[in-house]
């Protein structure tokens, strides 16, 4: 079964140094862009993390230091991925807990604006896990028949996604062939930012979702506590999350003066 698109998918996966979205680094992205016609392009690179991998996470994905020494970093081909998928909705394997979260990080820190305003994005673990309750080289196996080899390549992991989104389709008819439908069917509990810092209420008001001001709207604490704000943007929060923060700040501001 083909997709049906009415604007390019890019599934894509990254390999990083680590789990930590605001400090981890990508060593190896890879994308697939599958366009409404079926016409699909491909984009793998190793990337330098410019940190040191750690051994424990070599074993995982099989890339170390020595193999990114001379690859760019990701500044140096931020513009590439960008032109590659700044038209296109977005779709992955946990994509949306942690590959679009730190790609976000990564494109931000090389001062390439990124956001999800007007793209969707599909998360197939969402979908196999209420589904099935697999890991990807299950699913695989289960929705493809085929054994998941080179599990942990970014391009193998990449086109296996792809091919178990398909599979599912074909599966299950309660899912529509339509990027909309299956990116709200895979999402979770709305955030305003990527990394689930900031939630939004019944009436789409961003709220904290953490700390002491757990529940409570943003615009009445950074009102009530001018300090906090300031606080935010210097502690180790993910870029894009102080990113929202700032754009609550300045709509407050905007606000005032109205």
């Amino acid at each position: 079964m083909q997709l049906n698109l009415n604007k390019p998918i890019c599934f894509f996966d990254l390999e990083t140094t680590g789990i930590n979205i605001s400090q981890d680094r990508i060593v190896e992205i890879s994308i697939l862009k599958v366009h409404p016609d079926g016409n699909e392009e491909t984009y793998t690179k190793l990337v330098n993390p410019t940190i040191p991998i750690p051994p424990e996470v070599t074993k995982v994905h099989g890339i170390s230091d020595s193999d990114v020494a001379d690859a760019p970093t990701f500044k140096e081909i931020a513009k590439e991925v960008y032109n590659m998928i700044k038209d296109s909705d977005l779709g992955g394997f946990n994509s949306n807990r942690f590959d679009i979260p730190l790609l976000a990080e990564e494109m931000l820190r090389a001062e390439v604006d990124f956001d999800m305003k007007n793209r969707v994005a599909v998360d197939v673990q969402t979908i196999f896990h209420k589904m099935e309750q697999r890991t990807l080289s299950a699913a695989y196996k289960f929705y493809c028949d085929k054994n998941l080899d080179e599990a942990h390549s970014a391009e193998a992991d990449t086109k296996a996604t792809y091919e178990v989104l398909k599979a599912q389709l074909n599966k299950y008819e309660q899912l529509e062939n339509d990027t909309k439908f299956l990116a709200e069917f895979s999402s979770r509990k709305k955030f305003a930012d990527f990394a689930g810092f900031l939630t939004f209420n019944k009436n789409g008001e961003e709220c904290f979702s953490f700390g002491k001001h757990k529940g409570k709207r943003v615009v009445d604490i950074l009102e009530q506590e001018p300090g906090y704000f300031g606080w935010l943007l210097n502690a180790d929060f993910p870029l894009y999350t102080k990113k929202v923060l700032t754009a609550v700040k300045l709509r407050q501001f905007n606000n005032k003066l109205d």
